[in-house]
């Protein structure tokens, strides 16, 4: 089939979604114009901040579009790429965008408050207290995974009969690296123009793509050749800085510069596939097993995460955004939109990779991100872009896409660890606590345990990481449940995806249980070759991964079990009668 007509079908679906679908929730939800918002009531020059709608809706696609519908949509596509085509739609549509503008509007209606402290309200502090602690366990698998994948995607050595030399991608990669640099370099002298003189429009956009030019022509004349191991560690350095300075400064900005560069790697690769319009090489359906994945129920669903529905995503809409939206009426293209946007690039990617497939359907060589990243540059050049830059540029998209996911992860970690152990009287607390809410000290422990779960590498996180998202997309489903039903607002198209989720993330949870605990049972029956695995690397592969596993499980069933009590226990309109 031509890759061309299944990227139209997908955008006259998602964007008609928009249009009927969403307006629809809106309308039942409802949207109040001039209402007071959280970021205009508790304005601080830091978390709440009033921001154009448009500003915040790159803020939430940035930060809501990182590996997930990239990778998810090319491993998936193992199944087939029928199956993964019409889970992105559905899911996009009925699970993923409703969950997001979900989220968005319940925090908007409750002062700003993160999921964490919505829960609180309608499900108790026990309820509250479970779901911080698995919303930071899911915060540490997010930043170690995507921190390994960015550290790899800049990394420009490789190692050949036990020696470490450059490899052949080593001046593409370290243009890229020093272009991600200068980007994060030229958000916070953005921000500070931004801060003095609050430019908007054409003026605003004039200044983001001049800095933009800026950052690939100096990554691409003084490239930084670095391991990654030190590409690693200025990561996490970055992603402090990220985590602890007000949003304005450098978070906003980079990530408003970041959806130009995704908005032209979309628009390049849509060009793409218009004028090339390859064939999808991939076959539609391959069966219900696959030897590497497993079922495609529910492997399927919880591989492709942020392209159809994602527990994250919810995290950014009450976590960030809600404080910068100065208007409700901006709710609708933020938590909406955004995710319908996402689900496209899911498609976009899924297409790519077909068309990179060999003609009998064999798949294209390396990780999603390269054949991505190949994909794209190729249709590029077919326009008269120089190779190395269509490549520097796609190497830097790639990376762009973990990293507005890093930065916005790592201070959502911060933040659901203060609030674990934040109470009401903060300035007669006890000292420890007092010690384990300061902004440096829970942002230094989030970062240092994602840092250690780097070691297992991204490849053994990711199906872990699927399953955890889905999850935290149900619980927060659930709770939207509750806040819908006390404050009187309809919640029935809810409990489908909710009753869908909660079956496949224990399915695929427990699954995963299993399969490393066989894992460390293989590895104690037989003697490891020298040289190449120890006792150790299989305890950090599999050991914290299944304490992990087993964690997220037993925190999810006490979450859903105190949340649908909840749910049975509340009023109708109790709320809005108050």
């Amino acid at each position: 089939m031509n890759t061309l007509v299944i990227v139209l079908i997908a955008a006259v679906i998602l964007f008609g979604a928009y249009v009927v679908y969403g307006r629809w929730l809106a309308n039942k939800w409802g949207i109040d114009p001039k209402a007071e918002t959280p970021a205009v009531k508790y304005n601080d020059g830091k978390d709440f901040v009033p921001t154009n709608g448009w500003t915040v809706f790159s803020h939430q696609f940035s930060s809501i579009a990182g590996a997930g519908p990239v990778t998810g949509a090319i491993q998936a596509a193992a199944f087939g790429w029928l199956p993964v085509l019409l889970w992105i739609l559905i899911g996009g549509v009925f699970f993923g965008a409703v969950t997001d503008f979900g989220a968005l509007y319940a925090s908007v209606k409750n002062e700003g408050k993160s999921m964490g402290m919505i829960i609180e309200k309608y499900i108790g502090k026990f309820g509250r207290k479970i779901f911080l602690l698995f919303c930071w366990l899911f915060t540490l698998i997010v930043i170690a995974a995507f921190a390994d994948m960015v550290a790899g995607t800049f990394n420009a050595y490789t190692v050949v009969d036990g020696q470490s030399q450059l490899s052949a991608a080593a001046s593409t990669n370290g243009s890229a690296g020093m272009v991600s640099i200068m980007f994060m370099v030229f958000a916070v002298v953005f921000g500070l123009i931004q801060k003095k003189w609050n430019l908007s429009g054409w003026k605003e956009a004039v200044v983001g793509i001049v800095f933009i030019i800026a950052s690939f022509v100096i990554g691409n004349y003084f490239p930084i050749e670095l391991g990654k191991n030190a590409w690693s560690y200025i990561t996490f350095v970055y992603i402090f800085f990220a985590a602890v300075l007000p949003m304005w400064l450098m978070k906003q900005p980079r990530d408003y510069m970041t959806t130009f560069m995704f908005i032209a790697m979309i628009v390049g690769a849509a060009l793409g596939l218009v004028v090339a319009h390859p064939s999808m090489n991939l076959p539609v359906y391959t069966g219900f097993n696959n030897a590497k994945l497993g079922t495609m129920f529910p492997i399927l669903f919880v591989t492709v995460a942020c392209g159809a529905v994602s527990g994250f995503h919810s995290l950014v809409s009450s976590g960030t955004s809600s404080k910068t939206v100065a208007n409700e009426k901006d709710m609708l293209k933020v938590g909406y939109g955004a995710m319908i946007l996402e689900s496209l690039l899911a498609v976009i990617a899924l297409c790519v990779a077909g068309a990179a497939a060999a003609a009998d359907g064999t798949a294209a060589t390396g990780t999603p991100f390269q054949i991505f990243s190949r994909g794209v540059a190729g249709f590029f050049e077919m326009f008269g872009v120089p190779v190395h830059f269509a490549t520097v540029f796609m190497t830097m998209c790639v990376s762009a896409l973990a990293l507005t996911s890093l930065d916005a992860v790592a201070r959502i970690g911060r933040m659901s660890f203060q609030e674990l152990f934040s109470v009401d009287d903060m300035e007669h607390a006890e000292g420890w606590r007092k010690l384990l809410c300061n902004t440096y000290f829970s942002t230094v422990i989030t970062l240092l345990c994602g840092f250690v779960l780097t070691k297992i590498g991204y490849a053994n996180i990711w199906p872990l990481f699927g399953s955890a998202n889905q999850l935290l997309s149900a619980l927060v489903i659930l709770t939207l449940c509750v806040f819908l039903k006390v404050t009187g607002r309809s919640n029935k198209m809810l409990f489908p995806p909710l009753i869908i989720m909660l079956c496949v993330t224990f399915t695929a949870l427990v699954q995963r249980t299993i399969a490393m605990v066989k894992a460390i049972q293989t590895a104690a029956s037989v003697t490891i070759p020298a040289g190449t695995a120890t006792w150790g690397s299989v305890f950090i592969a599999n050991g914290l991964q299944l304490i992990i596993a087993i964690l997220l499980i037993v925190l999810g069933l006490i979450i859903v079990v105190n949340s649908a009590k909840s749910y049975a226990k509340s009023e109708k309109n109790s709320e809005k009668a108050a």
